[in-house]
């Protein structure tokens, strides 16, 4: 078994310390190496510097530094004019917690959002995640892979317009199955003939079969084909970044390309990123994380209905729902024996 060595967690909203870290045994949590940043240009006006749990909790707290960022310019960015989209500053705070992540003596650095919850068990599986996908990348034949996604929402999952030339001409081959297997049974057995005559192929053809894939449709996606147990690749409709695991070799790179871009929302950034450089991106399921927040860094502006929910709001892990407490317990408890 691939051996991560200490992982790294970041974690902006520093109350989601206590919720990663409340189901690690003492052994998981001495693999664990947690970084916290103050974003703020005066630490003292963040309510949770003064927390005495935050300082006991971590290994590391991470304040700006006035060497490394413009202090004045980090001021302006804390306006509430510049606040309503944050995609400067957002990007700027996760760029400067992933490079204090790279000075780390560390296999993986995971970067989690502020409004998440955990699993029990979530690090275990995490870390035998990663084993399946370095064993993946070598059965590939690749020699780097970029991120394990510990967090993603089934909604984009679905059946998406840009895949309708793949869903016509399925639907159409089916159609044709129809006919094609009616035909040759009426002409393998003749006798057949009277069971199945022209207008009864038409109908099954062209009403029962297009009836049945409009209910295929109207199910979606996930209930007909859900997505297989385990690591697997996910190289679109991946969203969000509520939780990434990222090779420790690979930060420099995200590093670099932040830095070099300076404005734009970090998901949708960092996706650019591995579109233009054919990474490959790895997700795990069931998810060990679920999306929590009605809030987003990106806008807040409200719906048409106020008690419509926001976009942010239906970011949401419906397989995540159907975890048992007490299976997971169990199966936490077998695993810390097993490695005993």
């Amino acid at each position: 078994m691939l051996n991560p060595g200490k992982n790294h967690i970041r974690t902006l909203a520093l109350c989601n310390s206590r919720v990663v870290l409340e189901g690690p045994t003492a052994a998981e949590r001495g693999d664990l190496y947690l970084i916290f940043l103050i974003e703020h240009s005066n630490p003292a006006e963040h309510p949770a510097y003064v927390e005495p749990w935050l300082h006991a909790l971590a290994d590391k707290g991470l304040l700006y530094d006035p060497d490394l960022v413009d202090i004045e310019h980090i001021r302006k960015l804390e306006t509430p004019d510049a606040k309503t989209f944050a995609r400067e500053k957002g990007l700027l705070d996760y760029t400067y917690l992933l490079g204090a992540c790279e000075s780390v003596d560390t296999s993986y650095t995971v970067m989690l959002e502020n409004d998440i919850i955990a699993l029990d068990g979530w690090y275990h599986r995490t870390k035998n995640a990663l084993s399946v996908a370095e064993q993946q990348t070598i059965e590939e034949g690749v020699d780097k892979w970029l991120y394990l996604r510990l967090f993603y929402t089934e909604q984009f999952l679905g059946c998406n317009s840009e895949a309708w030339p793949t869903y016509l001409s399925s639907s159409l081959l089916g159609t044709l199955g129809v006919v094609a297997i009616a035909t040759a049974i009426c002409h393998c057995r003749p006798a057949t003939t009277a069971y199945l005559p022209n207008k009864i192929i038409a109908l099954l053809a062209f009403v029962i079969t297009p009836l049945l894939i409009i209910l295929f449709f109207a199910a979606g996606r996930i209930a007909m084909l859900p997505m297989p147990a385990g690591v697997h690749a996910m190289p679109e409709f991946g969203c969000c970044s509520q939780g990434l695991v990222f090779p420790q070799v690979r930060i420099g790179d995200l590093v670099s390309w932040y830095e070099s871009k300076r404005i734009r929302y970090v998901d949708m950034l960092t996706e650019s990123y591995f579109d233009e450089n054919k990474e490959i991106r790895r997700a795990l399921t069931p998810s060990v994380l679920q999306h929590v927040g009605s809030k987003s860094s990106k806008t807040n502006l409200p719906g048409e209905h106020k008690h419509r929910l926001t976009c942010y709001e239906t970011i949401w892990n419906f397989m995540f729902e159907e975890n048992d407490i007490e299976q997971l317990r169990w199966e936490h408890k077998q695993q810390t024996e097993a490695e005993v």
